[in-house]
């Protein structure tokens, strides 16, 4: 199965996610045959992000979206947490502050963005602002609708300038939600992620649905491509990330720039530290005795 082809929007084309089975998986694995390769697409994942880091010429921008108990915090610390948080870092986007709501929609997002070297994960993104601002009326239709041209002016900018960007829709089924929803219930130690909205957001599901499928339609383009993921089976959104992710990164050709200082005679002055203080030790052996 190829990954990338298979869950990719394609640029131009409409984004119907009844023809996007949220409990797909890869008849070719299975869930212990998967953590293996994610494990292992993982390694992988951190050395390329190393190489990235030191590199310094480039970014990546990876955002997450997804209904309600979709999964993005599981992503996060499952697939995404591997890589070194000295060059990778989370920025979440809840309800816009007042001084947010003072300036335009795009204002909170270019402050998180990625510098040369790292990768930015967003937790939720600038498309909320065509998503929960337009499924309970917060601003008008001619104001969300001009956005997806702004959205796509914003990314088509960001790509040109070194950041490359990987957006990802975490596709659950309404009766997983509702699973997942009687699991926080039960669990003591996921009461603090329980929400009083969470139940009344579902009555609009089908107006989530109607969002999600004009901002992927729309916004998925060749510089910032969308995938939506099967997540009802974690094990395999898990692994259709990870891979994804590698793939992606590996067609940047990131390089470990080469050397700016002479490594031969650096190479010759630790020679020659360790030569003297061989001597120092002898010498303190010999008066000893």
């Amino acid at each position: 199965m190829n990954y990338r082809k298979q869950f990719q929007i394609a640029p131009g084309s409409r984004a119907r996610l009844k023809d996007h089975d949220p409990g797909l998986t890869d008849k070719k694995e299975s869930k212990d045959s998967a953590e293996v390769k994610v494990a292992q697409y993982l390694e992988r994942m951190d050395a390329l992000q190393f190489r990235l880091y030191a590199e310094r010429r480039r970014s990546v921008l990876i955002c997450l979206q997804a209904l309600d108990a979709g999964g993005k915090d599981g992503v996060i610390r499952h697939v995404l947490g591997s890589m070194n948080p000295q060059g990778c870092r989370v920025a979440s986007f809840k309800q816009p502050s007042a001084e947010e709501l003072a300036h335009d929609f795009l204002w909170r997002i270019e402050r998180e963005l990625p510098g040369k070297g790292e990768v930015v994960v967003f937790n939720r993104s600038h498309y909320e602002d065509v998503l929960i601002v337009r499924v309970h009326h917060l601003v008008p239709k001619s104001v969300w609708s001009a956005r997806y041209d702004q959205i796509n002016d914003f990314e088509r900018r960001l790509a040109a300038n070194g950041t490359h960007i990987v957006k990802f829709f975490l596709h659950i089924s309404k009766e997983e939600q509702l699973k997942r929803f009687k699991q926080r219930l039960e669990d003591p130690d996921r009461h603090w992620k329980i929400s009083e909205a969470d139940y009344s957001e579902r009555e609009l599901w089908d107006r989530y649905q109607s969002a999600y499928e004009d901002a992927l339609g729309q916004c998925s383009t060749d510089e910032a491509p969308w995938y939506v993921i099967p997540s009802d089976h974690k094990w395999f959104r898990d692994l259709a990330i990870a891979r994804i992710m590698v793939e992606t990164m590996e067609e940047l050709g990131i390089e470990v720039p080469k050397s700016t200082v002479d490594i031969e005679a650096i190479r010759k002055q630790y020679h020659d530290s360790v030569m003297e203080g061989e001597k120092e030790k002898n010498g303190k052996k010999a008066n000893k005795s």
